[in-house]
């Protein structure tokens, strides 16, 4: 299975795992010049800047490790234009990280909130 197929695969089981778990999606790959969001959504009336990390063996790291000093830094610029573009102000936002682990199952999949500033 290759990388983009991956991610898909794990993008698809964190949307259905995040609905499940009461968040509302506003949108799914959000894209422009300076990268990508994997999934943005709403828990209740905050809005949560999602990235997803899919691995298909638990060996060398975590999925949630990979999400690094400079991922973060890239998320946070990301969201700032986001929130310009669709001229969102006054609003909660934090970053959550779901780490999918595809070799433990259903026993794989950890959400992480708040997981950066």
């Amino acid at each position: 299975m290759n990388r983009q197929l991956t991610g898909k695969m794990g993008e698809d089981i964190a949307v259905d795992f995040l609905q499940k778990s009461g968040y509302k999606i506003v949108e799914r790959n959000f894209r422009c010049k300076l990268g990508e969001i994997d999934i943005i959504a709403l828990d209740k009336n905050i809005l949560i800047f999602i990235e997803v990390r899919t691995k298909k063996t638990s060996s060398f790291c975590t999925p949630q490790e990979t999400v690094n000093f400079s991922k973060q830094k890239k998320l946070q610029r990301l969201s700032l234009y986001y929130l310009m573009k669709k001229q969102i102000k006054n609003k909660d936002c934090r970053f959550d990280v779901v780490a999918i682990d595809l070799s433990k199952g259903k026993n794989g999949i950890e959400l992480f909130k708040n997981a950066f500033w």
